[in-house]
């Protein structure tokens, strides 16, 4: 698929959407084949991660190779020229996107994606959580896609706001786009790395947040209250939008707020069953699906081969 001319065409929403599909029918194969998976991450964030890929960044060519190489140590001395994970989102340059991953355990939902943009091979899954892999299941620095270790979560935020702060010094004129979810915005780190984009003016700053109000502990309201999220955010100095995190119009249209000396947060509401409501019997216990039994595995099962009789994946993919 031609990347640039995707995202020039009036028609860009088409593609996100079979993108999206793509991105839910090959996480469900995976957790079929493994039994089990994130994969209710899969279907709230596939439109964000979508609409991010195919529309919002502005991305150089993979510099990656197809098949993932395995890991090959710590970057040091003797090792200078690591494998980076950051080589499937492009050559870094001045003009070029950077993009962050905070939850580590979005992982699988970032490979997905980068096999349905045609960065990575679908081969390459069949390292994934293997022993000397980068394909990990909580990703590193080194699985494709990845930036950073993000460690606990929340500290991807900081990360981003290192790097967008150099390149304002450096007048350069890439953005630079984060991941979050929701129950990360339960982590003080958030706020402190927030204050400090208000601060400094980042404006060139984009940050998606998968508000699915769900958490490893069960539902985000349970856990901490974190609404009113959208005023919480502003009185630290961002510009927000509150949006359908299914609809990638409304996800791609904050994205132009950029530039206006606020960091922009895009607070995108999402259905962590959307596409697959077999996942609502375990409502509310939807962070990692492990089927329980041969029936439920055959459950799921028939909404995988109903989604390959409807062709959501293109044939050849």
């Amino acid at each position: 698929m031609d990347e640039t001319y995707a995202r020039e065409t009036k028609g860009w929403q088409e593609n996100a959407h079979r993108i999206a599909r793509g991105i839910r029918q090959r996480v469900l194969e995976h957790t079929l084949k493994n039994n089990g998976g994130y994969l209710s991450q899969a279907c709230s964030a596939a439109e964000i991660f979508a609409t991010l890929y195919t529309h919002v960044m502005q991305l150089g060519p993979s510099q990656a190779p197809l098949i993932p190489l395995p890991f090959q140590g710590v970057p040091g001395a003797q090792n200078p020229h690591p494998v980076r994970g950051a080589d499937y989102n492009g050559v870094r340059g001045p003009n070029y996107d950077r993009f962050f991953l905070s939850p580590g355990h979005y992982a699988l939902v970032v490979y997905a994606t980068l096999i349905e943009l045609g960065r990575l091979s679908p081969d390459g899954l069949a390292e994934f959580n293997q022993d000397g892999s980068t394909v990990e299941m909580i990703g590193a620095d080194h699985s494709p896609g990845f930036e950073v270790m993000a460690g606990s979560l929340a500290q991807a935020i900081s990360f981003a706001g290192g790097v967008a702060q150099v390149r304002k010094l450096r007048g350069e004129s890439g953005k630079v786009w984060l991941f979050m979810t929701d129950g990360e915005m339960q982590e003080g780190q958030v706020w402190e790395a927030l204050s400090a984009l208000a601060h400094y003016h980042l404006d060139n700053v984009g940050i998606y947040v998968d508000v699915n109000g769900q958490q490893c502990d069960g539902p985000t309201p349970t856990v901490m209250t974190i609404e009113p999220l959208k005023s919480r955010l502003e009185s630290f100095g961002a510009l927000v939008a509150q949006v359908n995190g299914h609809d990638v119009d409304a996800l791609a249209a904050p994205a132009e707020w950029l530039g206006r000396g606020k960091p922009v947060v895009v607070l995108a509401y999402t259905n962590p069953c959307q596409d697959m409501s077999v996942l609502e019997a375990r409502r509310p216990s939807l962070h990692y699906l492990r089927y329980k039994s041969k029936q439920e595995w055959d459950e799921y099962n028939a909404v995988y081969q109903n989604m390959l009789a409807t062709n959501y994946v293109e044939e050849g993919k």
